[in-house]
Order: structure tokens, then sequence, then C-alpha cells
């Protein structure tokens, strides 16, 4: 189908004014957060209805043309970025809050709608959405979904799969689907689990039924510094060792640490700590205040230099913004920087943090260490200037160096950016053949065609195991003829006699 004929079947089902197609308009979609690799899509559309999807999904897959579902464009790991010239669905119209049902802790919203508003449209009633990434004034609801993402408070609430319960789904051949239960168990199978985390890959949801949560009764934010990066790690494990989940353990480095003082919100961290853990705890307020004191007491017990617990509503959140502007804070100190997602036992996270500190230093490239200490979920900082030749390839590098020694220790390569493009050969650090197979398996049941999404998350069989499976059935089969001509020369034929 020629460009100008796409243009107009598109525009037919959404209007004029709801359709990108010129180059000048579309270089803002050319990639999402992650900005070493870009790629300009044939055209952007802006759907606001389920049925405008399914509409738009069907003249695209009928057509064979690749296409991508985007939210706001806040992903880490490439996930958006149109490989193929796909046309783009974008979900940023589709922002409503179609629903709530506080009795039954329930919430209906459209992909687009941003995560932090569903929050403070119903915080006046007492409720909230708990899933809270560092971008959840700008990120959707539905790229949260399609990247299973997390944040801060997921050490004890959880990543967003266990916060949405059911969906309304467009295929990738255009069909609408319900998946998932508002209440109870889903029956049949968990599709919605494969939907949730699949990186627009199998599926687009169109309508989001949430769970949400009654606030806690009291809050309490422990700040402690550090001397030794050592000292917080070992805290970290004491605070866990001790039966305790706060609802946050949040860690920095002194890289990172500066750059936020140089931003809009500065702490005053000082210069010569190596670490600051930022500990939350929530509940009952009968409760809160002793477990507050109990986290100080392991603090003190692992050589902290310095432990505070805030002392206002203002003072939380000044230490919470610093931490959720780490990524943006950035580009305080580093031209540009790469992000990455690992994850590792937090036993092992010393050790895993002086690997990065030796890659840092063997490679001259400054990496910042902002992460979920609680649940073992790095984020390293990875800083380099494009500008210089080869220093983009050599931050990459790191980047799947860094990936490498996370699996190595029995950890992951992503704890909620998604895999997208940036990781999508790491996989192998994880996955074997086989098992890349199986998941391609299941995704060809749900897109058929592969345009949706495609080059996204699930790397292909390597050649070298394709040769290996074609050598296996070569010597398969050779066995089989040899079986045979075994039994055709040895046996003699019915009635004849030697």
């Amino acid at each position: 189908m020629q460009d100008s004929e796409l243009v107009r079947e598109l525009t037919e089902i959404v209007g004029p004014d709801r359709i990108l197609h010129t180059k000048n308009q579309l270089v803002a979609y050319e990639c999402d957060g992650y900005v070493a690799h870009s790629s300009r899509p044939r055209a952007v559309v802006f759907p606001q209805t389920t049925e405008e999807v399914s509409r738009i999904v069907t003249l695209l897959h009928e057509n064979e043309i690749p296409f991508l579902p985007r939210g706001a464009g806040t992903g880490l790991s490439g996930g958006v970025i149109p490989l193929n010239g796909e046309v783009i669905i974008s979900l940023v119209k589709m922002d409503k809050l179609l629903s709530v049902d506080f009795d039954n802790m329930r919430a209906v919203v459209q992909p687009g709608h941003v995560n932090l508003m569903l929050t403070k449209k119903i915080s006046k009633e007492g409720w909230y959405y708990a899933p809270d990434p560092s971008s959840q004034s700008a990120c959707t609801i539905g790229g949260n979904l399609a990247e299973n993402a997390g944040g801060s408070h997921c050490l004890k609430y959880g990543v967003t799969t266990n916060h949405i319960v059911a969906a309304e789904v467009v295929l990738p051949t255009g069909e609408i689907v319900h998946v998932g239960s508002e209440f109870g168990d889903a029956t049949g199978y968990d599709v919605l689990g494969l939907i949730v985390g699949s990186e627009g890959t199998l599926g687009i949801a169109t309508a989001i039924t949430v769970r949400i949560l009654k606030k806690p009764e009291a809050v309490k934010t422990i700040m402690a510094m550090y001397d030794r990066v050592e000292d917080a790690s070992d805290t970290v494990s004491g605070v866990i060792g001790a039966g305790m989940i706060p609802a946050a353990m949040e860690m920095m480095d002194q890289l990172a640490m500066q750059a936020v003082d140089k931003s809009n919100y500065y702490v005053g961290y000082p210069t010569d700590i190596e670490a600051v853990l930022l500990i939350e705890v929530d509940g009952l307020a009968a409760g809160v205040e002793e477990a507050a004191q109990q986290i100080v007491d392991i603090c003190k017990q692992h050589n902290v230099r310095t432990v505070k617990v805030a002392q206002s509503t203002a003072e939380r959140a000044l230490w919470w913004s610093s931490r959720k502007m780490a990524f943006g804070a950035m580009g305080r100190i580093s031209p540009d920087y790469i992000v990455q997602d690992g994850v590792i036992p937090r036993s092992r996270l010393t050790e895993v943090l002086q690997h990065i500190r030796r890659i840092s230093e063997e490679t001259d490239l400054r990496i910042a260490n902002v992460f979920h200490a609680g649940d073992g979920n790095l984020h390293p900082l990875i800083c380099y200037d494009s500008r210089i030749p080869g220093e983009t390839e050599k931050a990459i590098s790191v980047g799947s160096d860094i990936l490498k020694i996370c699996a190595d220790v029995g950890g992951s390569i992503t704890g909620e950016h998604g895999v997208g493009f940036e990781k999508i050969e790491e996989m192998r650090y994880v996955f074997s053949d086989v098992d890349l197979q199986a998941q391609i398996d299941v995704r060809s049941v749900f897109n058929p065609r592969d345009l949706c999404n495609s080059g996204k998350l699930i790397p292909r069989p390597s050649r070298c195991a394709e040769v290996k499976q074609v050598k296996r059935l070569i010597e398969d089969n050779a066995l089989i003829m040899d079986g045979f001509q075994d039994q055709t020369y040895t046996t003699a034929p019915s009635g004849h006699h030697s």
C-alpha cells in the first residue's frame, strides 16, 4: 500500500486532526527514553476508542504493514523504536478514568491515563494506586502494563502485574478480547499474565482494570548515610534478615548524589560519603513508630555515619523527589547516559557493585548507581558523550557487561524497564535457544505475522542453534535409514530359505 493511500485510509478512521505523517512531525517519535538508537515511523495515529484501535490494527494487519503501540515514550529500553518503519498507534488521547468502585477496590482506566493522575483523582477519598515508577508523573498505565513497570515501593506492594486484574485487549489481528477477571481468579489460561510485560508484542490494552488501595494510616521515612557502600549493603540485608519488609528501600552512590544536589532537589549530601539509603515503613499508626526505630537501630549496627527520620511531610517529599528525579538529574553532570536495569540476589550486592566499579575504572566511563536495594534491582547510569567517536558504542558494551555479571550471579537482565530493543541479545544470558523458541511459539499464536512491535523482546534463535538443529535432524534420519537398511538385509523375506 502506498503511503498516500495508507494515510487516506487511516484518516477515514481517526480524522485529519489525529494523524501525523510528514517528516518534521515524525521526528519526535523516532525513539523513547533510550536515545542511543532511533528510527522514523511511517505515520502516527491517535485513536480515542477501542473500536478505532481495532479498525486501525485490522487495516494494518490485512495489508501486512508493521505497527506498534506507544504510551508516553518514557520507556528506557527502546521498546517503541520503529525499527521497521511501523505505523505508531499512540494511546495518549485514550486517557480517561472510566470508573471507580471504592467498595470493591477497583478502578478502570484507558491506557493513556497517567500513572500519578489516578492517585491524585482518588486521594481525596483516602485511596491511591500503588505502582510508582520514577516517571509516574508522565508515564501511562498502558505503558506500565506493557513493561510490567515497578517503582520504589514495589518491595512491599509488588509491580504492575500485582495490581492489574483485567483488561480489554485488541489482538494484533484486530480482534477484541477481554482477559483476566475483575473479581477473583480468572478461569482458564492466565492470558492476562502473558499480556502484562509482553512489551506490546501480543496486543494493545485499551481498557485496564486496576486494584486501588486505602492509604496507610502512618508513614515514616528514614535517611541513612554511609562512609562505605559495603555498610549500606549490609544494612539492607540486616533489615530483611530481621524479618522486616519496608515499603521501600532505595540506595544512591556518591556520583548520583552529586547529580541530584545540582538539580532543583538539593538535599545537601556530604561529598565524602559513598552511599545513602532511603527507607520507608508504613501501615497502622501503632506499629510504624516501632518499626522505624528498629530500622534506625539496625543502621547503627552497620557503621552508619548519620541516620535520621523525616520530621515533616515537606522533608519526606524532598527526599523522595531527590531520589525519583535522579535519572533526569544526570544531565547536570553528563551530556548523555544509558541506564541499565539488572537484578541480583540481595546477598551479592556488595560484590556486584565492586565489579561495576572495576568496569568503570577500566573503561574510564563514570557509572552512577541508583537502585531499589531492597529487591536487588540495580540501575547503573553509564555516563558518556555521544559527540566523542566510539563512546556510545563503549557505553552500550559496558551496559551489556554489567548485565552479564547480574546474570552470572543468579539474577536477571531486567527488573522493570523491559527488554525492548536495547537488551534483546542479552536475553541469551538467561535463556537457552529452546527457551527462546518456546516464547516465539507463544508470540506466534497472538501475533502470527509478527507485525506488532517486531524485533523487540525476544531474539531469534542463533544461527549456531539452527545449524545444530538441522544437523540433529540429519543424524536422526541417518539412524532411521541405517535401522531400516539393517532390517531389510538381515531378515530373510517370507517364504525364502538360504
